[in-house]
Order: structure tokens, then C-alpha cells, then sequence
């Protein structure tokens, strides 16, 4: 026990050492961070890729998650930007986080691209969902009841600046409610919302389909509508957001990144895009992440910059048109 400790932190203090990946070192343990609390998609996304990209780097490396929950995810992606650009320290960057952040809070310490974007790594649809016991059958029944109770019935949410909250606001404007049509419940992550709505804590809730994908496979929870152009393989009986009425849901969708501090050398992200674009290859990661829920999409580096780039550029103008801004 004693000596598996002390090989530990031996691992953690050689992965300090500047280029540890580059020169192939015993055993390198870089920090993947999460910026969200555990058991949400965007834990399920780091624990998958920290599962299966090692045997992809030069050496012996290690990838341990650690999460850094707060204020809507600018926490840990704030101690990333913060980070030394040696390739130890990288981002699990989410839609949230990444983009909804940065796009619409002018608080948030850090700009959408201080960050060295290393590879998109997959999206996931969107879903609006209630409690398998739930009265309302489709999604026009349940903003029926939010028009005839404004305010009193509640969602859960990981931040005013996160998908779960702005895709919710979304719905109440499309549906010509107030913002504050629904009480928000606040929490660390996805995945604590879920539990909140299976507690019966919150009536319903908008999150990434990962979030929610096993409760709709165990029948305790009911999704009225997802995101996407056609219905899912999955789940063909849950309409898509235009056919439950609501077509200005449509682009809301959910996913993952790899990212580091800003500054990292052209080698070290060369590195890391090399091996990102591997997982393409490898069905183990591949299932993994459809088994979530979500979808690979796995692009380099200047795509990737591109994409997020895009995504913000898409938030800042809901927010605007939601009057957030």
C-alpha cells in the first residue's frame, strides 16, 4: 500500500518535469480537468478518453481526472488558462464552459480562445425531460402547465451560463413565456441535475442526452423532445424539436474538447492531435462514447478552434435575442 503510494507520487512529480511526454519519461501523469462535478456527461467524456488515449501517447503516460467544479464550469477552465503550457495540465473544454460562458457573461476570467485547442472529441443531442410518472405526455403539455403556473414549478440546472439553463430559457421564449416562467434549481453538474429530477426536487429539466441516457434506457425518466434533424436511432419514439413544435431548439447540442493552456509548443499539440486522431480507430472508445450517448466527431486542432469559435459566436447571439446581454 505504502510503496504503491509512494510510486504515485513519484509518477506525479516526474509528469512536472517540462517535456516528460516529449522524452518518453518513466511514467508521465498528465491532469485532465474537469470543470464540472462528477457523474455528468462531461465526466463520462474525460473517464472515457483518460481510458483509452494513453495507449496512444509516446511512453508510458497516465491521464487522471480531476474535477474542479464552480461557477458554471469557469473554475477549472479558469485554472487551465492559468496552467504552464508543458502539456501536464489540459481542459476537458464543454459547451457550457467554453462557449456559453465566455459568450455571454462579460465577468467570465477568461476569452473563449485563451486556450491551445488540441481536438473536438464528440456532440450529443439535447433533451427536454420529465419523470417517468410525469403528467404531461409530450412537451406542449408541459409548457401548458408552465403558462398556467408561472414560477411555480422548478428545473434543474449547473449554472445560469450552462446548456441546461440557456437551452430552458430558449424554450420559455420560444413558447412566448417569461424568462422566469420555471424557478431554476442550481447545481455543480448534469449529473447531480438528473438526480435532482429523479428526486422529485425539480419538475422537469434541459441537459445533454449522456446526462440522461440511463434513466430513459431504465424507464425512470421520459424525454418529450431532443435536439437534431432526424428522431434517434436509440430512442425512435421521442420526437425531434420541430416536430414537438419548438424548431428553435434545434441547434442547442452538447460536446466535448480537448484543450490546453495557451502557449503550448507546435510539437506538444502536434502529439496530442496525432493521438486524438487515433481514437477514430479505436472501437473500444468508439462504442464508449456512443454507449454515453453521444456521437464521435473527432477533429483537429484548427477545425476545432473553428467549431468553438462558431459556437460562441451562436450563444452570443441567443443571448442577445433572450435579452441575457
Amino acid at each position: 500500500m505504502l510503496g504503491s503510494r509512494r510510486n504515485l507520487l513519484l509518477s506525479a512529480a516526474a509528469a512536472l518535469l517540462p517535456g516528460a511526454i516529449a522524452k518518453g519519461a518513466a511514467e508521465a501523469v498528465v491532469t485532465l480537468v474537469v470543470p464540472f462535478s462528477a457523474g455528468g456527461s462531461a465526466d463520462l467524456s474525460a473517464r472515457a478518453l483518460a481510458a483509452h488515449l494513453p495507449a496512444l501517447l509516446p511512453g508510458r503516460t497516465g491521464i487522471v481526472v480531476e474535477h474542479r467544479a464552480g461557477a458554471s464550469g469557469a473554475v477549472g477552465t479558469a485554472s487551465v488558462a492559468r496552467a504552464a503550457p508543458d502539456g501536464q495540465t489540459l481542459l476537458l473544454a464543454r459547451v457550457g464552459s467554453s462557449a456559453i460562458l465566455p459568450a455571454t457573461d462579460g465577468r467570465t476570467p477568461f476569452a473563449w480562445d485563451d486556450f491551445t485547442f488540441l481536438g473536438l472529441l464528440e456532440q450529443s443531442a439535447y433533451a427536454i425531460a420529465v419523470r417517468a410518472e410525469a403528467p404531461w405526455a409530450d412537451l406542449a403539455a408541459l409548457v401548458a402547465a408552465l403558462r398556467d403556473a408561472p414560477g411555480q414549478m422548478r428545473f434543474a440546472t449547473s449554472g445560469p451560463a450552462t446548456i441546461l439553463d440557456l437551452g430552458v430559457r430558449q424554450l420559455f421564449i420560444a413558447a412566448g413565456l417569461g424568462l422566469d416562467a420555471a424557478t431554476a434549481l442550481v447545481l455543480r453538474g448534469g449529473g447531480e441535475a438528473v438526480q435532482a429530477l429523479l428526486a422529485g426536487q425539480v419538475q422537469f429539466i434541459g441537459n445533454n442526452l449522456p446526462d440522461l441516457a440511463l434513466g430513459l434506457r431504465d424507464g425512470s425518466l421520459r424525454a418529450l423532445a431532443v435536439s437534431g434533424p432526424v428522431r434517434l436511432a436509440e430512442f425512435p419514439a421521442v420526437p425531434t424539436m420541430t416536430e414537438a413544435g419548438f424548431p428553435a431548439l434545434e441547434g442547442l447540442t452538447g460536446w466535448s474538447a480537448l484543450a490546453g493552456p495557451p502557449g503550448m509548443a507546435p510539437e506538444l499539440v502536434a502529439r496530442w492531435a496525432q493521438a486524438l486522431a487515433a481514437l477514430r480507430h479505436n472501437p473500444a472508445w468508439l462504442a464508449e462514447v456512443e454507449r454515453q450517448g453521444s456521437l464521435p466527431r473527432l477533429l483537429p486542432p484548427d477545425e476545432t478552434r473553428d467549431y468553438i469559435g462558431g459556437q460562441v459566436a451562436l450563444y452570443r447571439e441567443l443571448a442577445r435575442q433572450l435579452g441575457l446581454q
